[in-house]
């Protein structure tokens, strides 16, 4: 029993690590920092994925009133002139959105790259220093989108359970079945509905793209479906199993929507 508590732990444990890991370095993560200007520090969060039904509201709270603040920002990937757009100031909050009106709201997929500029006294600071660029997306039902994660979550939590009873003698078909039902449903399933309503295509990896969040789901998947294949017939096909699970954290330890659908200008 202490045995099978450890196991749990440690896959528990793994599989929070991989979702965290993917989410924090993936190119949907805010850009996060902290510039110095004037004396004072100022930390400033831009997001890098926002909803097609609106525009992006960029905000830096500066309480100091002599500070100022402009967004240069253009379509990406583009080698266009950038645009500049002032920040308005509403007590200690610098704020503007992107794109602005009269400009048309963005599409599924459509990006835009942008940078903040902020002054004070003839002293400037940007940040960051290399352009965030976000992504605008439909938006995902949450009765969709919520079985979707958790589809793909308890997969790789049942695939990395399923490791340790081949491992250690245990039985490998029940958690093997498992991890290959939810993958199947979270990620060939439910993933393309997701992908569809977020970004209008309900698969861009291979063949018809290089989206990595296709493509190491595809990879994955036919892992284990090829270690399900060996669990045929009553067989714990434990080197299948243990293949099949390194393969998963392999692919899964590659950040999230990473090469993702990108319109084009």
């Amino acid at each position: 029993m202490r045995r099978t508590s450890v196991q749990w732990t440690i896959a528990i444990v793994l599989t929070l690590t991989s979702a965290v890991w993917q989410w924090t370095t993936g190119p949907t993560y805010p850009a996060r920092g902290t510039v110095r200007l004037g004396g004072q520090d100022i930390a400033l969060r831009l997001d890098r994925s926002h909803s097609i039904t609106e525009r992006q509201p960029v905000t830096v709270t500066v309480a100091d009133a002599s500070v100022t603040g402009a967004v240069e920002w253009r379509r990406f990937p583009t080698s266009g002139p950038w645009r500049i757009e002032s920040m308005a100031r509403k007590g200690d909050v610098l704020e503007t959105v992107i794109p602005p009106a009269p400009e048309p709201l963005m599409p599924m997929a459509g990006k835009l790259e942008y940078r903040v500029k902020l002054s004070r006294a003839g002293e400037q600071v940007t940040f960051p220093e290399k352009p965030a660029v976000t992504r605008f997306k439909g938006d995902v039902p949450a009765w969709i989108l919520i079985p979707h994660v958790a589809a793909m979550f308890f997969g790789m939590l049942f695939a990395t359970r399923a490791a340790f009873a081949a491992i250690g003698g245990g039985n490998t078909r029940t958690w093997g079945f498992l991890t290959v039902a939810l993958l199947v449903f979270g990620g060939f399933v439910l993933g393309p509905i997701v992908q569809k309503l977020a970004f209008g295509a309900y698969w861009t990896g291979i063949p018809w793209g290089y989206d990595l969040t296709d493509n190491k789901m595809l990879i994955a998947g036919v892992a284990w479906i090829l270690a399900a294949v060996q669990l045929r017939g009553g067989r714990q096909a434990r080197v299948a199993v243990v293949v099949a699970t390194i393969v998963t954290m392999v692919v899964f330890a590659i950040p999230h929507s990473v090469w993702g659908s990108e319109a084009k200008w």
